[in-house]
């Protein structure tokens, strides 16, 4: 059985035991957080489709910890002009273990 649901601006496709790196949430370690953003519900002979969601179903998840993402450089330079900016980013993730699907 697998879903697909929306967070933090991003589609995910998700199955019972699935452990996913998202946008941060503001959830502490250990708790349970659910994802009512759910787009589709497939068990593998019946498939559901939300329009555009699915109503009543929901995703539930335990978070796992709170981390950050890999280092990014931004560079910017303008040509002839003597400009150049460097600039780092970590951007901030929270790590979610998929416990169950309900639809």
């Amino acid at each position: 059985m697998f879903a697909i649901i929306e967070t933090g601006g991003k589609q995910h496709k998700v199955e019972k035991g699935t452990i996913l790196e998202i946008e941060k949430l503001l959830e502490d370690k250990g708790k349970t957080v659910t994802f009512d953003k759910v787009f589709l519900i497939s068990d593998g002979s019946s498939t559901k489709i939300g329009t555009p969601l699915l109503e009543g179903a929901v995703v539930t998840g335990k978070v796992v910890n709170q981390t950050k993402g890999d280092k990014i450089i931004v560079f910017k330079k303008k040509a002839k002009k003597r400009y150049e900016k460097k600039q780092g980013h970590r951007q901030c993730l929270t790590v979610v273990e998929i416990t169950e699907i309900k639809s």
